[in-house]
């Protein structure tokens, strides 16, 4: 009999993210339970999946929410949709890294609430998103991001190419969008999903400044963010390492959702 107390765990790709998140899940976390992965490529995901220590069932995108109480998306933002929407009408709870999508898909936050569904949406590569989402709770004024990447982990984005802007030989930094959250994560969704989590924690995704820098000084994705608020004003500021497999994404977004999983079953946890 499946024990009530454990939430079973699936992870939509085995990607950079996915596969980090689900080798730590393997290993085992109290209250949670690796139970099944997907992607959209089920052949790769199967030889992925003999690593495990643990037998762990290999399913269509669309099904993981038949077996599991959980579902972390980490699959390219096209298939978000195909992995959200089954487990919102299961009345799972989603975790999403894939928060420009989700800006592209709001009609699934409503159909979180018809069906006692949750989404639950990690901080990722960002920091101080709870004392945005504390700031919330009166007034804020303000929120900008300016974000900086070596221009190798930007090559390739939509924005870049619908705009014919080359970052592949720069030898000094180049900004190559300015504008809302909304538009830079739309333009730019394997990179700045952060943006869109910033945006939803504060002001909304549209109200929300972002700049992004094709940077070849820098060897980290950095972020600074700055908060004008009637309880506060603050800077923030985090310089991410790249994962070798994927230099668009940190080390530490695997982190992150596995931080967040945690707490779902955690006696105790800190932060707003």
């Amino acid at each position: 009999m499946q024990n009530t107390s454990v939430l079973r765990v699936g992870i939509g790709s085995l990607g950079t993210v996915g596969y980090a998140v689900a080798r730590r899940l393997d290993q085992g976390i109290h209250g949670l339970c690796l139970m099944a992965v997907s992607a959209r490529d089920l052949e790769r995901a199967e030889k992925r999946a003999t690593g495990f220590s643990a037998p762990v069932k290999v399913l269509p995108l669309q099904k993981l929410a038949e077996c599991c109480d959980v579902v972390v998306e980490c699959a390219p933002a096209e298939v978000f949709r195909q992995l959200a929407e089954p487990t919102l009408r299961a009345g799972r709870i989603f975790v999403p890294i894939s928060v420009g999508a989700l800006l592209e898909h709001w009609s699934l936050v409503e159909l979180a609430e018809q069906m006692g569904a949750r989404i639950i949406v990690p901080s990722g590569a960002l920091l101080g998103l709870d004392a945005v989402r504390a700031a919330s709770e009166g007034r804020i004024d303000a929120v900008r991001m300016v974000t900086r990447k070596p221009p190798r982990g930007l090559a390739g984005a939509p924005y870049l190419e619908e705009h014919g802007v080359d970052v592949s030989n720069l030898d000094a930094p180049l900004k190559i969008f300015e504008g809302t959250a909304r538009d830079g994560a739309a333009g730019f969704p394997a990179n700045v999903n952060v943006a869109a989590a910033l945006g939803l924690a504060g002001i909304g995704p549209d109200a929300t400044r972002l700049e992004i820098w094709a940077d070849p000084t820098v060897s980290r994705n950095t972020h600074h963010i700055t908060v004008e608020a009637d309880s506060a004003r603050f800077e923030l500021s985090i310089e991410n390492v790249p994962t070798e497999e994927n230099p668009r994404t940190g080390r530490l977004v695997a982190h992150s959702i596995v931080a967040t999983l945690r707490r779902l079953t955690a006696p105790l946890t800190v932060g707003t």
